[in-house]
């Protein structure tokens, strides 16, 4: 079995806290085969919303260049981002790309409601009843079509993140049923426009999307796939990772991908 982590965040995100070697060290003890190292590029600086249009990519090399030369004949370790916010301001996302080293890998994602909501992230929602709920959850799904339209990436990363979020803050745990017709519209787009779905494991808790979304996406011809933990820490690296091929198997894959200079790489399952 190929155990390979394509969600991993290192200091270089605002939210992480071990570099490139530390992730890599832990992974390898962990038993995985191959890592991504996927820090938030975002259109955005977290702590007020203002426009964030540079990254520190030297240091993200820096640390990359000695994982590699300290751990590159254990494991393999891919170099990627996890672009964020890209329906705030296309423009500035693609001048991070445009600035960016050559990359493995991309994954695109929306971790905030819409405009008219003001873009404010999810995970700051608060416990406030249905329509409320419902509103934030339409707003998501409004901006995950916008960033599939624009799709300069190569998976979507845990699609319906809204529901994650209220079953850890809240529990409240709320079926994809009611948005079913959205997110087979968002499945469509990914397939149509020749992209991928991540498994989300959500450091081994919470996997998103839910089985009855990974069905509907392998009904519609969706065949490329990725497993990522959304570590952020030592303990979550690798979490729920041979779960997520469990599932993949029992619905039908036969594979899933890992990246190397922009293209994918099918592993048996």
């Amino acid at each position: 079995m190929y155990l390979a982590d394509y969600h991993l965040h290192a200091s270089c995100s605002p939210d992480g806290i071990l570099t490139i070697p530390q992730i890599a060290r832990q992974a390898i003890e962990v038993g995985l085969d191959e890592i991504c190292i996927t820090d938030h590029l975002d259109t955005i600086w977290w702590k007020d919303y203002s426009p964030r249009d540079s990254f520190d990519w030297p240091e993200v090399l820096r640390q990359y260049e000695e994982a590699q030369s300290l751990y590159g004949d254990r494991i393999k370790i891919r170099l990627g981002a996890e672009q964020g916010e890209a329906v705030i301001n296309f423009d500035i996302a693609d001048k991070l790309q445009r600035e960016a080293p050559p990359l493995d890998f991309i994954i695109g994602s929306v971790h905030t409601t819409n405009k008219k909501l003001g873009y404010f992230d999810i995970y700051y929602m608060e416990e406030r009843g249905s329509d409320y709920y419902n509103a934030i959850i339409d707003g998501y799904m409004e901006e995950t079509m916008n960033l599939l339209r624009w799709g300069k990436f190569h998976v979507l990363g845990h699609l319906m993140l809204p529901l994650r979020y209220l079953q850890r803050r809240f529990g409240i745990v709320l079926p994809p049923d009611p948005w079913m017709d959205r997110i087979e519209e968002v499945l469509r787009c990914i397939v149509d426009h020749g992209l991928g779905l991540e498994i989300n494991t959500g450091t081994g808790t919470i996997h998103l999307p839910s089985e009855d979304v990974l069905r509907r996406y392998r009904r519609l011809g969706g065949e490329l796939i990725t497993i990522g933990s959304d570590a952020h820490k030592a303990e979550h690296i690798g979490a729920g990772i041979t779960q997520a091929q469990e599932t993949l198997r029992r619905l039908g894959w036969q594979y899933f991908a890992t990246f190397e200079q922009g293209k994918p790489i099918f592993h048996h399952l």
